[in-house]
């Protein structure tokens, strides 16, 4: 049983949050994976930048911008909001404008395929011109992406990831995790995955790096049963060829951080 992470698009816990940490609109500095970015009240982690001809964008997870409940996974029933809503983006003078949802995608095209239905969970946000010269693609703390891998199958694979919840009250030593996959799901499509402190409501959509620093995953779900405390990250490989094959987005890709990718350099997000 899967329960999405964007528990936080109920009204009344949108609101408890805003008195905990200044929301993203509001938030400083460049704009970086890691952000938080806010739909329609649901606050989210962004993941990693994306380029293409037409533009640069930051990414989030689809269901970030779902207006079902909480329980509702599957991506090609869920409802949406419509590509065109405005998104506000940490870092960011102006709002994104969600551009691409897998969701949305994944209906409009009659996908019938249960693991792409239930695991298939990326959206893409266009940044404003105004505010592209303000973006830096590295991963806080770790530096990275050095490229797009599947990700690991292997128990006991090393994974590295940044959650920006606003339930950590702008904590951010708690906010870059070392974790390690427990067992794929969905036919490769997703990978359940323990870290040293599970992803909470406005994770969701946060980034996942491999070992070697590729970008390979996007946190999707918590897991209820029967790996309480685990979450469920997306293969971002799967999902980038799926858009790539099934939109407007065929060129559109992770852009490689400008920081060398570190591990070790967790302790410089300290005081960012």
């Amino acid at each position: 049983m899967h329960r999405r992470i964007a528990v936080l698009c109920a009204a009344s816990l949108a609101l408890a949050l805003s008195a905990l940490a200044p929301s993203a609109a509001s938030a400083a500095g460049e704009i970086h994976p890691g952000v938080q970015t806010v739909t329609a009240g649901a606050q989210c982690t962004a993941n990693f930048i994306f380029q293409d001809a037409n533009g640069t964008y930051i990414g989030q997870a689809a269901h970030c911008s779902g207006t079902g409940a909480a329980t509702d996974t599957n991506g090609c029933t869920s409802s949406s909001l419509p590509i065109g809503t405005a998104v506000s983006v940490g870092g960011a003078t102006r709002p994104g404008t969600l551009v691409y949802n897998s969701w949305l995608t994944m209906q409009g095209r009659g996908e019938t395929n249960p693991d792409v239905c239930a695991y298939n969970d990326l959206a893409l946000v266009k940044l404003d011109p105004a505010d592209v010269g303000r973006v830096d693609p590295s991963v806080p703390g770790f530096g990275g992406p050095t490229g797009v891998a599947e990700a690991p199958t292997a128990a006991g694979s090393t994974v590295y990831t940044y959650g920006n919840s606003s339930l950590r009250g702008g904590v951010t030593k708690l906010s870059p995790k070392q974790g390690a996959i427990v067992q794929p799901q969905g036919n490769g499509w997703s990978r359940d995955v323990y870290t040293v402190t599970p992803g909470i409501p406005g994770d969701s959509g946060s980034g996942f790096m491999d070992a070697a620093g590729n970008a390979i995953g996007v946190l999707s779900t918590v897991q209820i049963a029967p790996l309480a405390g685990s979450n469920g990250v997306g293969d971002l490989a799967r999902e980038i060829a799926y858009m790539q094959a099934n939109s407007s987005f065929t060129g559109a890709n992770v852009v490689h951080g400008t920081q060398p990718f570190n591990p070790n350099l967790v302790s410089a997000i300290a005081g960012s």
